[in-house]
Order: structure tokens, then C-alpha cells, then sequence
């Protein structure tokens, strides 16, 4: 625990520590605070939707991934090459169309399908949460894919063919040699991305989806408060970044690391 607050206790970081503590006093006193309480209840369920789909999102895209990337590192061409467009789209197209475009596209045909709206999954289709919770697990997956591409393909040769040597299976091998000494590797800018897709999640408030972010959005717009709403917005997420930061700064601490010639 010591090594991860270390970092913390530099001068220039507590003078800057200071700087924010004194910031967030001055905001307490001077700034109006009185529609909080009425608001409170809504926030607290936005913040809970937005961990929610974040959590989620970064699950099933990483779990995505990972077949992804190794389609494309060492996949047969009938794999590897709908990996790389599947990648290559969700990388070139902005995240606010992919939204729209599962929502008002997919979402409007499914009422269309004969059997969709006397089925069983109706009451969660005809929400907004899925497709918002779909289009964000996607992005997350088309990122994380090219980055586990490359992560496969730079672990050590050497380590797999003495795995093999010992008569390991395949799937043993990839489970216990190659996916960890790749996770290991990319767990820095797996924890940037987990942020990244922290700050992607305003944009499913563009379909009614109510996270935090829609939460300010409505503050604002019944109170015509402006300042803050958003700064205890951007407060909100700096706790959840930083916390996400201490995370896999923390795993990457307890990860192995392996030298070379050991």
C-alpha cells in the first residue's frame, strides 16, 4: 500500500493536493448548493448506472477481446481478417453514431419481427440501456483488440515452445503461459482504456439512457444552476478515474514480472 501512496507524497503533488483541498472549501461556501438534496436520490442512481455500465461494458469487451486478438495474431485468414475489420470499424467510426445506430436503427426494427413483442426479452428491448450497454461493450472490444493483437504477438516465442515441450495441451498453454504474460503486458493501457471508456459513457445520455452525466443535464435544466452540477460532475469523475487508476496500478504491483535469463 506504501508503494502506491509514495508517489503521492512528493512537494509539488501536496502543494498541488493542497491547491484542490482549498478549491474544494472555497466551492463548498461560495457556490449554491441547495438543490442538492431534492436531486441526491437521482444522482446517487445515475452514478450507480454509470459504474454499472462501465464495469459491464469493460467485462464483456475485454472477454471480447481477447478471441479478437488472438484471431488476429494467430488466426487463419477466415479468422484474422473479420477480427481486423470488425477492429478497423468500430476504431474508425465515432461511438456516438455506433450508439445511434444500434438505437434508432436496430431498435426500430425489432417492434417490425413478427414474435418480438409478445416474447420474453420485449420489456428489455424496448429499453435503451441495451443497446447502450451493446454499443459500448463493442467499442470497448474493437480497442482492446488490436492492443490484445499485439500483446500475443509480443510474448516470448521461446516460453510457448518450451510449454510444448513439456506436453502441455494447447489450451493449457494459452491459459496458463500466453494470456497471462500478455494480460501482464498490457495492463497499463488496459487501464487507460478502462478510463477512456469511463469518459464514453456520457454519450448514452443521447438516448434517454439517465447516468450521471443526464443527471447534471436535468439538474441544469429545472434549475438553470450551471457551475455546480458540473463541477461536482468533473469531481465525480476524478474519484471514479482515480480509483480506476489505484486499481491496476495496484495489479500491476502484484504481477510477477519476468526477467530475462531467471
Amino acid at each position: 500500500m506504501m508503494k502506491l501512496i509514495r508517489p503521492f507524497l512528493l512537494p509539488h503533488r501536496l502543494v498541488l493536493l493542497g491547491l484542490f483541498v482549498a478549491l474544494v472549501i472555497w466551492c463548498i461556501f461560495s457556490l449554491r448548493w441547495d438543490w442538492l438534496p431534492k436531486y441526491l436520490p437521482l444522482a446517487m442512481q445515475g452514478l450507480w448506472r454509470t459504474i454499472w455500465l462501465l464495469v459491464v461494458s469493460s467485462v464483456l469487451g475485454f472477454l471480447l477481446a481477447v478471441p479478437l486478438g488472438l484471431a488476429q495474431a494467430v488466426g487463419p485468414w477466415y479468422l484474422s481478417a473479420p477480427a481486423r475489420v470488425f477492429c478497423t470499424l468500430i476504431r474508425g467510426t465515432p461511438l456516438l453514431l455506433q450508439i445511434w445506430l444500434l438505437y434508432y436503427g436496430l431498435g426500430s426494427v425489432f417492434p417490425q419481427i413478427d414474435g418480438i413483442r409478445d416474447s420474453a426479452l420485449w420489456p428489455y428491448l424496448r429499453q435503451a440501456w441495451p443497446y447502450a450497454l451493446l454499443a459500448l461493450t463493442l467499442s470497448f472490444a474493437g480497442y482492446e483488440g488490436e492492443v490484445m493483437r499485439g500483446a500475443f504477438s509480443g510474448v516470448n516465442r521461446g516460453q510457448l515452445e518450451a510449454a510444448q515441450s513439456f506436453g502441455m495441451p494447447r489450451f493449457t498453454i494459452f491459459r496458463r503461459v500466453w494470456l497471462p504474460q500478455a494480460v501482464r503486458n498490457v495492463l497499463p493501457t488496459l487501464g487507460g482504456e478502462t478510463i477512456l471508456q469511463l469518459k464514453a459513457t456520457p454519450l448514452v445520455a443521447t438516448i434517454t439512457v439517465v447516468e450521471i452525466f443526464a443527471v447534471s443535464s436535468r439538474v441544469r435544466q429545472d434549475t438553470f444552476v450551471i457551475y455546480e452540477p458540473l463541477l461536482l460532475l468533473a469531481l465525480v469523475y476524478m474519484v471514479i478515474a482515480g480509483i480506476i487508476a489505484l486499481g491496476f496500478r495496484w495489479l500491476e504491483s502484484r504481477v510477477p514480472t519476468h526477467r530475462p535469463g531467471a
